[in-house]
């Protein structure tokens, strides 16, 4: 790290009031020294200005140059991807201020920041890449005590500072109208008003960075080791979906080459939700993060049917991978080494008995029986080299005992049977030459045997199959699935080709567990999970294959599993993903939702079948009311919501999805104005069905008819106790039916 610059000392004011002030010259008649330093502070902002402009100019010219650069050809496109991957990021770095913190560091502490100063901000801002820098990154190990400090642990710093921004500031440095000092080297420290404001703040648009008021406890989380796993367990409005995003942008910045080499993924529950958050990190200047959903993740082919209740219950089950395994291997057969025709060659998974007597290409007839046959010749001038049915059985025996992906296995089984061909043939005449191995390899009756004894498969071959012959599902789910479930899966009716089989979203999870069987699936150096609780064990095993020697961060909240699968247990959901060692964090400080909301959901949390402990939240403020319908539904939700416009923010009308086009009309018949849709923010009214408002949050909820929403589904409660949570200032019941709590 470069060296920072020193502290003016008459930048320190003594005061160690929190204040905001209007715009102007003088923000504090009464104390002309805090009005100094916040006339300092503003032209610092302009000074760090001038040197992003610098940045971004300096990053464009350094893309033209760089395609200039002489050396060899990879090396210029390496460097030039990085050129234009940081003139981009520049470029895409949202407007705002530069800095939203300070820490002075006390003289005398031998710490080799004492008596120094930093501005602490969302990116790192500097003249010149070898000064010091003007402001620096919140992830730089100096910016740590900024979340850290307290008056009982300093660490080295004597003044934090932090700054209060006009809402909706776009960088101006005349919105800079207030700051906060605590005196940490005195002992001072108490609440800050201009982080509670900040929290406190209506939501409007998309989610916000957290970078300004990170606690201490997040902060652990968002700095954790880059190797391990965490799980967190975070109640409402604890900040668990900022933890994770942070700590994505924190790995990119530690560690760059690891990840942007591995690859870091974040996976949501939908695509609203990846809409809500997609601005998170590019604020922090990280714009090349994959975000995306695991159903697009594993999409093979389009969904176009709907399984039924049971069907998708089993078909979600663990179980299915050991019924897929068997499905996929039952095509493989030791005891055979038949020739082209086999069953098991022409279908993929299919048994391999029946093939007999088939004429190979290269004019050798293949020995059939699935009972140990005598092999196959290959011609290899005057010679026929023949390989017997006992070498092929104990060379398959051989690679089954090693257990490697089937892809990887059917080549092995290739290679080693070409390797005893060699064998015999430099017996006699000396070794052979490469073209000679690739002639062999590739010899009809070669293949015939390999797929005679280890087919070819397809995901969609193995699965259309399996669903649709009862007989093949008996086999394979012997002893693990009932007949009752088995009936569940099996699909009458079904198509004679798998191409032509219509998948539902669960096949997909089906198609996926195969497909990592045949051939592993590229990894990610680090995934992010959110909404983890509600993923069933093999859509876990999805993530794990993407994850294989890489790290995890599981966000979550066990209250809030609304899925027929939901986990009710973190270490089970953790062995599943692969993960059964990773820590499991409980966060149960609420930042976001007020206390009288939080105190309406703990009391339907006791209803719940979860071990999750009850939240608590910092805020007191907020409001909470009940209202009777008195018979005329859609009336209530009406008034209710015009009360709502009558505050700042955003308005989240949730009702269960069967009531949600009634509710909506009646809103519309009334002239107010109604959102297209959770990601569109261009009104501030938006009619939520209760099963696509998780992630989401709004400044005011008005939840329609909590019975309805319980009722709606086998884990109703749940589903509420998510409804009920999603409001950060104000939240409204209409009721006609009675609440259930």
């Amino acid at each position: 790290m470069t060296s920072p610059r020193p502290v003016p000392k008459d930048d320190r004011p003594s005061s160690s009031a929190a204040a905001d002030a209007p715009a102007d010259a003088r923000p504090y008649d009464d104390d002309p020294g805090l009005t100094a330093a916040l006339l300092r502070e503003r032209a610092h902002h302009d000074a760090c200005r001038s040197a992003l402009a610098g940045m971004l100019a300096g990053a464009d010219v350094q893309v033209v140059t760089g395609e200039d650069v002489s050396a060899s050809g990879a090396d210029a496109e390496v460097l030039g991807y990085r050129l234009r991957s940081r003139a981009k990021a520049l470029r895409e770095l949202p407007e705002g201020p530069l800095f939203f913190g300070r820490l002075d560091f006390a003289d005398g502490t031998g710490g080799e920041h004492a008596g120094l100063s930093h501005h602490i901000g969302r990116l790192r801002v500097g003249e010149h890449p070898a000064a010091p820098p003007l402001v620096v990154d919140w992830r730089a190990p100096v910016s740590r005590p900024f979340y850290q400090a307290s008056s009982r642990d300093p660490q080295g710093v004597a003044v934090r500072r932090r700054f209060g921004w006009a809402p909706g500031s776009r960088g101006d440095s005349a919105d800079l109208t207030g700051l906060e000092d605590e005196h940490l080297g005195r002992g001072e420290a108490g609440p800050s008003a201009i982080v509670a404001r900040e929290i406190e703040r209506p939501r409007v648009g998309p989610m916000r960075d957290i970078a300004a008021t990170i606690q201490p406890e997040q902060d652990d989380l968002v700095r954790g080791e880059p190797a391990e796993s965490v799980c967190v367990q975070g109640a409402p409005g604890t900040g668990k979906t900022a933890v994770g995003l942070h700590r994505a942008a924190y790995l990119l910045y530690t560690h760059p080459r690891r990840f942007r080499r591995g690859g870091l993924l974040i996976l949501g529950p939908h695509r609203t939700f990846l809409s809500y958050i997609a601005e998170v990190l590019p604020s922090l200047g990280e714009t090349g993060v994959r975000q995306s959903t695991l159903a697009d993740e594993i999409a093979r082919h389009p969904v176009t049917v709907t399984d039924a209740a049971p069907t998708a219950a089993v078909k979600h089950d663990p179980r299915m991978a050991e019924v897929l395994r068997r499905a996929l291997y039952g095509g493989v057969n030791a005891g055979g080494a038949g020739g082209a025709g086999g069953a098991g060659g022409a279908g993929g998974a299919g048994s391999a008995s029946g093939a007999s007597g088939a004429s190979g290409a290269d004019g050798v007839g293949g020995v059939g029986g699935a009972g140990g046959g005598d092999g196959f010749a290959v011609p290899d001038g005057p010679y026929r080299r023949r390989v017997t049915g006992d070498e092929v059985a104990r060379i398959v025996t051989g690679v089954l005992a090693e257990e490697p992906p089937y892809e990887v296995g059917r080549e092995r089984v290739r290679s080693r049977i070409v390797r005893r061909i060699q064998e015999q043939a430099e017996q006699r005449g000396g070794p052979r030459p490469a073209s000679w191995l690739r002639r062999m390899e590739r010899a009809r009756s070669v293949g015939a045997c390999v797929d005679a004894v280890w087919p070819k498969a397809r995901p969609e071959e193995v699965v259309a199959r399996l669903l649709g012959d009862p007989g093949e599902l008996a086999r394979a789910a012997a002893g693990i699935l009932t007949p009752e479930e088995q009936a569940a899966l099996h699909r009458p009716g079904a198509p004679r080709s798998a191409r032509s089989t219509r998948w539902s979203s669960a096949d997909l999870v089906l198609l996926d567990e195969v497909a990592g069987l045949l051939e592993r699936p590229g990894g990610y150096g680090h995934v992010v999970v959110d909404e983890a609780q509600d993923l069933s064990p093999m859509e876990c095993r999805a993530i794990a294959r993407r994850v294989p020697f890489g790290s995890l961060t599981v966000l979550g909240d066990l209250a809030q599993g609304t899925t027929p699968w939901a986990a009710r247990s973190w270490r089970d959901l953790l062995t599943h993903l692969g993960k059964p060692e990773a820590r499991v964090v409980p966060l149960t400080t609420g930042f976001r939702v007020p206390a009288p909301v939080l105190a309406l959901a703990n009391r339907l949390l006791a209803r719940l079948d979860t071990d999750v402990p009850p939240a608590r939240s910092l805020r007191r403020d907020g409001e909470l009311a009940v209202r009777g319908a008195a018979g005329d539904l859609p009336g209530a939700v009406v008034a209710a919501v015009r009360d709502a416009l009558a505050h700042e923010g955003s308005v989240g009308v949730v009702t269960a999805d069967a009531d949600a086009p009634r509710i909506r009309r009646a809103l519309d018949e009334a002239g107010i104005p109604i959102a297209s849709g959770p990601e569109d923010t261009s009104t501030r009214v938006t009619v939520v069905p209760a099963t696509a408002v998780k992630g989401l949050e709004y400044d005011h909820v008005v939840a329609v008819e909590p019975v309805a929403i319980a009722e709606a589904e086998e884990r109703g409660l749940n589903r509420l106790y998510v409804v009920l949570t999603r409001a950060v200032s104000r939240l409204v019941v209409v009721e006609e039916r009675g609440v259930p709590w």
